[in-house]
């Protein structure tokens, strides 16, 4: 069971799509990673790229974020995360958008985040080339924060390009989920 921990919607329970299609963040990790984060939410803007039920930019939004947008190339996961939108009552402050990530990054160059989270399928391939597109495409600040939820670690170690951009500012394992949290490098 999905549900908001804390803040204005807490203890709603969310929609999930069924089967395969994706794969929610489980309540430990989405407990480890608001912790570590839990002092840069306040007023702040929101990416959840790979959204899939929307927990993670609506968890954020209860817990003070100015506003989320949401995006997500399956039009049954828009579905799911309309639906735990309109559960929550935090319409006014969630845009949802039914795109590929890599077109949505093109299509909002300059649109600036304060947080971004990345959690597409795991062996899809495609943290670098969204890491890459989000830094090209000026959507970040000298202060985001990007999230990226992974299966293995050194997401980006022997990556020459993305370790110019970008450094680790933290690390952590939760058995089989790795949640890699970087910044820009100054």
């Amino acid at each position: 069971m999905m549900r908001i921990i804390t803040g204005k919607a807490k203890g709603i329970k969310l929609s999930t799509l069924e089967g395969d299609e994706t794969r929610p963040t489980a309540e430990r990790v989405k407990e480890a990673i608001f912790s570590m984060i839990q002092f840069d939410i306040e007023g702040r803007r929101i990416l959840d790229l790979f959204s899939g039920s929307g927990q993670m930019g609506l968890e954020a939004v209860s817990r003070g974020a100015e506003h989320a947008i949401m995006v997500d190339r399956s039009k049954n996961a828009i579905k799911i995360i309309e639906n735990n939108v309109s559960k929550t009552k935090l319409s006014a402050q969630c845009t949802v958008i039914n795109s590929e990530a890599i077109d949505f990054i093109k299509r909002n160059k300059g649109n600036k985040f304060d947080i971004i989270f990345i959690d597409p399928p795991y062996a899809s391939g495609l943290y670098a080339p969204v890491l890459l597109e989000l830094y090209k495409s000026e959507m970040l600040k000298a202060t985001s924060l990007i999230i990226c939820e992974n299966d293995f670690e050194g997401l980006i170690s022997g990556n020459q390009e993305l370790e110019t951009i970008y450094k680790v500012k933290k690390a952590s394992k939760y058995s089989k989920t790795v949640i890699t949290v970087l910044e820009v490098n100054q």
